[in-house]
């Protein structure tokens, strides 16, 4: 078993955020408190945490397959068909997209689905999947 792994991300509307994380991305919520939100995140732990004087960084990109993948940004691994299931969910509430839902490395070592978009503060997030798990860390 993978054990899940915990982040915390500074916001600072939380109310936006929480509404963002729970009813788009349909993460359950857990505990809270008044200045931060426990979720679910696909099997994970995402702590989102109101800081009034947040000013989200101006994000930077490093070229990976053709596309400017912004960095930092973090997300998880699904299976082939759960990462479709959300594809499609994101398109049906309009979602703008960094990098459309896409297969990146078609044809190599690595090839997967990807796709990456931002929450309402700015943090960019990607999704990905991969009809072969083996090539997870493929060289």
């Amino acid at each position: 078993m993978i054990q899940p792994f915990h982040i915390a991300i500074p916001v600072q509307n939380l109310e936006k955020c929480r509404s963002y994380y729970r009813d788009i991305l349909q993460c359950e919520e857990g505990r809270s408190a008044e200045h931060w939100v426990d979720f679910n995140f696909f099997g994970h732990q995402l702590v989102i945490h109101q800081k009034e004087n947040f000013i989200p960084t101006k994000a930077m990109t490093n070229p990976v397959d053709g596309h400017d993948v912004p960095v930092p940004h973090f997300g998880v691994v699904l299976s082939w068909n759960d990462w479709h299931k959300l594809a499609d969910h994101l398109k049906s509430v309009d979602t703008k997209f960094v990098i459309e839902p896409t297969i990146r490395f078609k044809g190599k070592v690595g090839e997967q689905a990807t796709m990456f978009f931002k929450d309402p503060e700015n943090n960019a997030l990607e999704f990905k999947a991969f009809k072969d798990m083996s090539q997870l860390f493929a060289k």
